[in-house]
């Protein structure tokens, strides 16, 4: 097993989980010094028995089709204002027109809130803006480290920085 930070080992047999930026990650000793060390989960003290009667719910599998090609670009709140701005209206007429609050035109032109696709969609029409850019779809694959062979954070760090 192998650190999901640096990719160092890491004992199988006694993992350290750590929560790092709201996400929990197995993680060497060095690197769960970036979080807070989680407890082990407790072990079920019974199985429930199916019932042969349960409906069959079948589980959603998402494959590469399903993530998303868009991605709101990354200075979204500047465009926001300058768009508004340039056409001379006022929060107050922004919101009129999308239907939305002026709290809600507020907290995203300061950068408080990440618009939904819904309302990204409403201000590009309304504005004549582009918020969304594609994604490009990177095979992380080719960015392995050839030593360890598995995916890690830091490498995917190294892709992004290119």
């Amino acid at each position: 097993m192998e650190c999901e930070i640096c990719g160092k080992p890491v004992p199988e047999h006694n993992p350290i989980r750590a929560k790092i930026e709201g996400s929990v990650m197995v993680v060497c000793k060095e690197c769960s010094k970036l979080g807070k060390i989680q407890k082990a989960p407790p072990k079920p003290r019974y199985v429930q028995q199916k019932n042969k009667q349960q409906k069959n719910t079948k589980k959603k599998t998402y494959s590469r089709r399903d993530e998303p090609s868009e991605e709101l670009i990354e200075d979204f709140s500047n465009e926001v204002r300058k768009a508004r701005e340039s056409k001379n209206w006022s929060r107050e007429d922004l919101g009129r027109k999308i239907n939305e609050r002026v709290s809600v035109i507020t907290r995203i032109e300061t950068g408080k809130m990440t618009p939904d696709n819904k309302l990204t969609k409403k201000l590009e029409k309304t504005l004549n803006i582009k918020l969304l850019e594609e994604v490009n779809n990177v095979d992380l694959n080719q960015f392995i480290n050839s030593s360890s062979g598995e995916r890690t954070l830091g490498n995917v760090m190294k892709i992004k920085r290119k």
